[in-house]
């Protein structure tokens, strides 16, 4: 598969390039660039990422930082199995834990939820960044959706980090999840509080919290192009039958 022609490879991250030298200097470099062009196309272009995750997989599957890629990949594109066994093997390879969250939401791609729920109850949460943690407590909201429990949703989101006026890089996805339980039980009120502080925090617009507000205040967004390519279509059809 071709590679972008400015990847060097040396994007990565120090960590990455560490295990990578564990094989021969043209190798790496190839599994490099492959991993590369993982992390570019990875939320942009799922499928293609997964390409390139298969090809570094091809090249050195004995890398934990491989199997990594090839997990979040395979993630990326729905193939929550996959996806699952690969996190497993770079689990094994490294010791640690990292992973336990979005292992645990492959579980519920997988139609699982109650395993999901069961591994944020694990001893393995507790050794997860402040961070991992946050993640692991959106999987297990998530399942407790999954499972019919709203109000448990709700009430499982509710925590110190979700209570703090301080912006992390997880606030506005966990006080945009919030909001979208809320709205799930009917506390529309509350729903759209939330909803303006996720936006509040949403930097980086990882959330759509800005249309969720439009939407609770009934504005509605026209898509002037699309109009007006409706108009000449109306004209063109009008035309046509003229002729006719």
């Amino acid at each position: 598969m071709p590679i972008d022609e400015d990847i060097t490879g040396e994007e990565l991250d120090k960590d990455v390039k560490q295990e990578l030298m564990s094989l021969p200097k043209t190798l790496a470099e190839d599994v490099a660039r492959n991993l590369v062009m993982v992390a570019r196309l990875l939320d942009e272009e799922p499928e293609r990422a997964y390409g390139y995750a298969k090809v570094a997989l091809r090249l050195a599957s004995r890398v934990p930082s491989v199997r990594e890629a090839a997990g979040f990949a395979a993630y990326g594109v729905q193939k929550y199995s996959e996806a699952l066994a690969e996190f497993r093997a770079a689990r094994r390879m490294t010791g640690l834990q990292h992973l336990w969250p979005v292992m645990a939401d492959c579980e519920r791609g997988l139609g699982r939820p109650e395993k999901a729920l069961a591994m944020a109850g694990e001893p393995e949460v507790q050794k997860l960044d402040k961070a991992g943690q946050v993640e692991m407590r959106l999987v297990a909201a998530g399942a407790r959706r999954d499972m019919g429990q709203p109000d448990a949703a709700v009430v499982t989101l509710q925590s110190p980090e979700l209570a703090s006026n301080s912006v992390q890089p997880w606030t506005a996805r966990l006080r945009y999840a919030y909001a979208d339980a809320l709205l799930e039980v009917g506390r529309e009120d509350e729903a759209r509080e939330w909803f303006a502080k996720a936006l509040e925090a949403d930097q980086g617009g990882v959330t759509d919290a800005s249309d969720r507000l439009a939407e609770l205040d009934g504005v509605e967004f026209i898509d002037a192009l699309a109009d007006d390519e409706d108009e000449e279509l109306v004209e063109g059809s009008s035309g046509s039958s003229a002729e006719g």
